[in-house]
């Protein structure tokens, strides 16, 4: 990539961060009245009468407004990340039982959305330390630090699992773990998972545990950590190259491979290959073991490469562009099966950030480069609304559909894009962190 397009397309993600992503964003979300961030979004950028509010989009709110405010060096940016604070560890943390509700209501109070009610999940309590960590890390406000690391304590304390490792992802009220066999029976919309250990809660855990050890050096907290990465990279992670999605307690993966048709269709929610998820772990593995100063951790390279090579071979769309978002192997001898053409806004965000990571980590190897241009063409032909602001929330080209649906909702904020265009701006303009980063991997890639 010559240093006139890295130039060119700096300028061009520059003005999207800002004018077409944070500025459409922010202030409108914030919630003066009742505290915390606004969820629901029309298509065209007004409140949604509806506002419930989940622990993972707030504190994602609270992330992207962090990094936003060192990226800009903007004070608005400064005082909207705080303003997500006392919501956060007023109304959703549980001063009686501990430890981050799932969802609440606009003003804090009990929600039925998605029936998770008082149930709390590892995967929230994990994006709520995410987000106080940056914050701490912007404001360095010690009581916002302390609140990341009670969180953290929290989460040891319950959802740590001291015979097998890793993190049980479903908790009750008090924090204990449940699974189907249990008294206690969910009835939540992810009912489906429940009593299984899962890669995605894993992975962010991993990036938020990640982000706490850049402001506080634990060895507890260091510890768990490395635990984190190697379970990821060498359990986790099939050695094709692609996470493994659900497993019992004892890391054995949940397959419906030689089930019959039917029970498989229905289950390739937990089973399948989620393209978007491997090559954003291989970008979040490299991120931890540089974090946690691991020196020539070829393995994790080696990991983390696997993972993007086998997206890039196996997810990317040589006729139009863009990452699939699902396959399967229907055989494992065999090529993996396209089983969902679609693609949803996150994942091609992702994949911006991890191709240009691979581009400048092998530079010799010019596929990384080639597709995060046309990756970037694409993101701008088919997911970027140049009229009202925003991505869609999946493709035009796959999905016209959602050029009329909202932009915002529990699921969807600012976090993905926002996190990916920041990152690619700084690797693409030279930024100190980035070329540390970079040139760290590029050592041991080169040995």
């Amino acid at each position: 990539m010559t240093l006139e397009t890295q130039k060119k397309i700096s300028n061009e993600m520059m003005i999207s961060l800002s004018e077409n992503l944070l500025s459409k964003w922010y202030p409108l979300v914030i919630d003066n009245e009742s505290g915390g961030y606004f969820t629901n979004l029309t298509t065209d950028m007004k409140l949604m009468p509806e506002q419930e509010k989940m622990i993972v989009t707030q504190a994602r709110h609270i992330w992207t407004l962090s990094k936003a405010a060192k990226f800009f060096d903007d004070h608005n940016f400064y005082s909207m990340a705080e303003h997500g604070f006392d919501f956060l560890s007023e109304k959703f943390w549980d001063r009686q039982f501990g430890g981050y509700f799932q969802i609440r209501d606009r003003n804090g109070e009990l929600c039925y959305k998605e029936n998770w009610g008082t149930e709390k999940r590892t995967y929230g309590n994990a994006f709520a330390i995410y987000g106080l960590s940056a914050l701490f890390q912007l404001t360095k406000n010690n009581i916002v630090l302390e609140q990341a690391k009670k969180s953290f304590q929290w989460i040891e304390n319950h959802a740590y699992d001291s015979e097998y490792k890793g993190y049980f992802q479903f908790l009750t009220l008090d924090g204990t773990p449940f699974d189907k066999k249990s008294e206690y029976k969910t009835f939540a919309t992810d009912a489906i998972e429940c009593g299984f250990k899962d890669q995605n809660s894993s992975i962010h855990l991993l990036e938020a545990y990640t982000e706490l050890y850049n402001v506080w050096k634990d060895e507890k907290l260091k510890t768990q950590l490395h635990g984190l990465l190697t379970l990821i990279r060498d359990t986790i992670t099939h050695p094709n190259g692609y996470l493994q999605l659900f497993f019992k307690r004892d890391w054995t993966p949940i397959s419906f491979k030689n089930s019959p048709k039917e029970i498989r269709e229905q289950n390739y929610r937990l089973d399948h290959v989620s393209f978007g998820h491997d090559y954003e772990t291989a970008f979040l593995m490299l991120e931890a073991s540089h974090s946690l100063g691991i020196e020539k951790d070829k393995a994790t390279l080696n990991a983390a490469k696997k993972m993007i090579d086998h997206a890039i071979k196996n997810g990317w769309d040589y006729e139009s562009g863009g990452f699939f978002d699902e396959g399967y192997y229907f055989d494992e001898n065999d090529e993996c099966t396209i089983i969902k053409d679609t693609k949803t806004w996150w994942q091609q965000a992702e994949a911006l950030n991890a191709l240009l990571l691979f581009s400048k980590i092998f530079p010799d190897e010019k596929i990384y480069s080639e597709l995060f241009i046309k990756e970037w063409e694409y993101v701008k032909k088919y997911l970027i609304d140049h009229e009202n602001g925003d991505w869609y929330w999946g493709s035009l080209e796959k999905e016209p559909f959602y050029k009329n649906e909202p932009k915002g909702s529990i699921w969807k904020g600012t976090y993905h894009n926002g996190r990916s265009l920041m990152n690619c701006i700084n690797m693409l303009s030279d930024n100190e962190e980035s070329i540390s980063f970079i040139e760290h991997w590029k050592k041991i890639a080169e040995d």
